[in-house]
């Protein structure tokens, strides 16, 4: 993987332009590519580390070049989209996107996410997910199956713990509603948010200082929820 390299896959030169000056002080090499087919055999080839991805591509959908990327590519895919719908947002996150940002958008915005997902994905390569997680007065302990308070236990359902251990090891993204149906309880059919709705609450009421204004699992409206461990 060419870590100092990222590939924008948009038809629209300008987005390119305004793509590349943002990321400018990020990345040392650029690619480009007009359409979906171009963009898929770059990033076979290249193997960047960071992928910019339109959605309003001449030859192909979008969607299903972030699932061809995904299939055999972990770089992160930063998605860029005119539409602004909720069920848009989850299928391309359930494709593997790492990120959806609608335009028109803030460079500033932009660049600052894509240094996140940059900066844990790197972690991730240099290390395995740690045992023992810290989060403000929270200790979490995947490997005893534990959470503590300011040294006092916290009881957690199965269902609750299998939650809060797929949240946090993959602290920072936003997992619809999907992926967290079918991490925790293995299904593919029902309804997922309503699954969700009842734990995710109960979960807070117990990890959370302020449960109607939750800090730590975060709520994407209509796509799913996002653990912050920063």
């Amino acid at each position: 993987m060419q870590d100092d390299t990222v590939l924008i896959v948009d038809d629209e030169p300008q987005i390119r332009r305004v793509v590349k000056n943002a990321l400018r002080t990020e990345m040392a090499r650029f690619l480009e590519a007009g359409t979906g087919r171009e963009g898929i055999d770059l990033a076979a080839s290249a193997r960047p580390a960071l992928i910019v991805l339109d959605l309003g591509l001449p030859d192909i959908a979008g969607l299903d070049v972030c699932r061809e990327i995904r299939r055999w590519s972990s770089a992160p895919i930063v998605v860029l989209s005119a539409r602004h719908s909720d069920q848009e947002k989850a299928l391309l996150l359930d494709a593997g996107a790492d990120d959806y940002i609608t335009k028109p958008f803030s460079t500033l915005e932009f660049t600052a996410r894509v240094r996140a997902h940059r900066r844990r994905f790197q972690t991730a390569q240099r290390q395995a997910t740690p045992q023992v997680i810290t989060v403000g007065e929270l200790r979490i302990d995947l490997a005893a199956r534990t959470i503590r308070r300011d040294s006092l236990p916290i009881h957690l359902t199965p269902i609750e713990w299998d939650l809060l251990r797929t949240m946090v090891t993959q602290a920072g993204r936003t997992l619809t509603h999907r992926q967290l149906f079918q991490a925790v309880w293995g299904q593919v059919s029902g309804d997922p948010q309503q699954y969700l709705r009842v734990h995710v609450a109960n979960l807070r009421r117990k990890i959370e200082r302020d449960p109607v204004r939750p800090r730590l699992i975060v709520t994407e409206p209509g796509v799913g929820y996002r653990f912050e461990s920063a």
